[in-house]
């Protein structure tokens, strides 16, 4: 493991010092260090002993980017409706003014990097259920892992006040040694036992479904996305770095996330992606229409044909297809679609997919594709206003974050956000699984509530449960 040397963070800090004086104002410091390769898991559970509560983990589908946080330097936090996703831009390219960088590596995800989410509808009113999250909320940690095609690099930020004393440089070079140290140590995950299973309301989110089906016949709404929640309760503290662990193993294809907040984690592993860009490249993904897995390879395929051909959730699928396409026009010059869906396989659900692709105007901010995107048909409905507007009225669930936008942001302007669903809400002993599923005029109430049991099983199996 690399030791990183203390005269040189001594010598950069006080060149930040110096800067902060001159200013008269705090600013960043941060400097990028190239590593052997480090564990991801690893980093995030020896994290537990110093940044139990501030920490985050992120891996994209196929490995090529990883990211994990430890420690807060800085939070953008914000409890307002209107403009949210652009006071979090403007925030934080505001934070990025004069500070001092030290990375000479051009890959995306190292450097200064923010990562966070928003609630699904911050108009909904808040229940105590995400007390602990805000309805824009942002961390930049004070050491990031960041494991890009492979490579692995270690980010370290640092907020320094005009009146720093130099020596506290010396204490992070101390702390960031011995968390590297740290990591060749073997972790002991003590796993909670499932004691009980509570849906919450299931009767009651049936009639919702009834309800709303005879509305989309009556009126100018076409789809309305319901979600319901699982309570668990466990006979310890459910460890949010053991069911990280069973996911990076159980659901290794899928967006794999977790995000502390004051004592809670929320947790999971997404298919969907919301948007990537990279530079003036912009990818995005329509997902929406499941079918369960076979038990065989040749029911599987044939469980497979039955969704590519199944009128029903092809309509929900083209809602999304046209929807994400219309957004993207307005910052892309150019997109590429294919016409028709195909298969993605994961452990337990076979959804139909679209890949979306396009090159995006020069003033395309990531957070402005965000805005326009969320929620997709997939999530909330259409048309999208009055969708929301109807799942605010009917739903009893606080989504929080459940459903909503969760990702990173580099200081290039580079970043990922995934749909975050196929996921969880720890809290101590006890755990909210959350899962949802497209109402249209067709649907049946007996089997969409079937359908959600289905997508609760990823988190129910990464908790020890079935």
């Amino acid at each position: 493991m690399i030791t990183i040397q203390e005269l040189e963070i001594m010598e950069r800090g006080l060149l930040a010092v110096n800067r902060a004086k001159e200013l008269g104002r705090p600013i960043l410091f941060s400097e990028v260090h190239k590593m052997d390769t480090i564990n991801p898991l690893s980093f995030f559970n020896i994290g537990k002993e110093y940044y139990r509560g501030e920490r985050f983990f992120w891996k994209d589908p196929t490995d090529e980017t990883v990211l994990i946080g430890l420690g807060i330097s800085k939070q953008i936090q914000l409890d307002q409706a209107s403009d949210r996703f652009f006071h979090v831009e403007k925030e934080w390219e505001k934070f990025l003014e004069d500070c001092l960088i030290f990375n000479p590596y051009t890959e995306i995800g190292v450097g200064p990097v923010l990562f966070g989410g928003f609630s699904f509808d911050p108009c909904k009113d808040k229940t105590d259920l995400w007390s602990k999250y805000t309805d824009s909320l942002f961390h930049l940690p004070k050491y990031l892992l960041s494991i890009i095609d492979g490579k692995t690099y270690l980010t370290t930020n640092t907020v320094c006040t005009p009146q720093e004393d130099p020596y506290l440089f010396k204490k992070i070079n101390e702390e960031r040694n011995e968390i590297l140290q740290s990591l060749e140590e073997n972790e002991q995950i003590k796993s909670a036992g499932l004691l009980e299973m509570k849906e919450i309301g299931p009767e009651k989110w049936k009639k919702t479904v009834d309800e709303v089906v005879k509305d989309l016949t009556e009126g100018t709404l076409k789809k309305v996305v319901l979600a319901r929640e699982l309570r668990l309760v466990f006979d310890d503290q459910v460890e949010a770095e053991g069911v990280l662990n069973n996911l990076y193993r159980q659901q290794h294809e899928s967006f794999i996330f977790a995000f502390e907040s004051n004592g809670d984690c929320f947790i999971g592993a997404s298919p969907e992606r919301l948007v990537k860009k990279q530079g003036n490249e912009v990818y995005s993904t329509c997902l929406a229409g499941s079918i369960s897995r076979g038990n065989t390879e040749e029911e599987d395929q044939r469980l497979g044909q039955m969704l590519l051909n199944d009128q029903k959730n092809l309509i929900e699928h083209g809602f999304v297809v046209e929807m994400i396409k219309e957004a993207l026009e307005e910052s892309c010059e150019e997109i590429i679609l294919p016409d028709k869906p195909q298969l993605m396989k994961i452990r337990d659900i076979q959804h139909l997919y679209t890949p979306v692709i396009g090159k995006c105007h020069k003033d395309a901010s990531l957070m402005l594709l965000v805005e326009r995107l969320h929620p997709t048909p997939a999530l909330g409905g259409l048309p999208k206003e009055e969708a929301v507007v109807k799942i605010r009225e009917v739903e009893e669930l606080d989504r929080g974050f459940y459903a909503a936008p969760l990702g990173w942001v580099d200081y290039r302007k580079n970043g990922e956000f995934a749909v975050s669903i196929r996921s969880g809400l720890i809290q101590g002993n006890e755990v909210s699984l959350f899962a949802g599923c497209g109402v249209v005029a067709d649907s049946d109430s007996e089997s969409e509530y079937l359908e959600t049991s289905l997508k609760f099983k990823p988190m129910l199996r990464a908790l020890g449960g079935n």
